[in-house]
């Protein structure tokens, strides 16, 4: 028994001092998930940029939705989702309201030119999906846009 003491106690004290050590309340880093991957943009297929707090469609904003109509007429077998975007600035419920009139403006256009309805959805995610990170101007220009989506 006396040479089991020794032996004993070369196990149990080191391993309390390790449950000590991890139990000590500190916080386990978690790394986070990773991003999600991107959405195919095919090309032929680009975004539409609005001014702040608008809806309305610029005459560059004119020009992309003539070439994302054209590419979707000329891919038949492609639905495609367009999405509503816009910067960080208002609630989160005004800017889901604002960015589903950027999607249903983009739409509206491409159906005057002949693409028919049921191949076109729109969603907005209003602030959520930031493209460019930061709180600056060019950062929210980027932000305020309709995306394209093949589906």
């Amino acid at each position: 028994m006396k040479t089991m003491k020794p032996l004993l106690r070369s196990l149990i004290i080191p391993s309390m001092l390790f449950l000590g050590a991890c139990c000590c309340g500190k916080e386990t880093v978690v790394a986070p998930p990773p991003p999600p991957p991107p959405p195919v943009v095919l090309p032929g297929l680009g975004d539409v940029f609005y001014d702040f707090d608008k809806s309305d469609l610029r005459a560059e904003a004119i020009e992309q939705l003539k070439t994302n109509a054209n590419w979707i007429q000329a891919n038949t077998a492609s639905n495609v989702l367009i999405e509503g975007h816009c910067d960080e600035r208002g609630t989160s419920e005004y800017n889901l309201a604002l960015g589903d009139r950027r999607a249903n403006s983009a739409k509206d256009y491409i159906v005057n030119l002949g693409v028919a309805p049921a191949r076109l959805k729109t969603v907005s995610y209003g602030e959520e999906k930031p493209f460019a990170a930061g709180s600056t101007e060019e950062a929210w220009a980027q932000n305020r846009r309709a995306h394209f989506v093949a589906q």
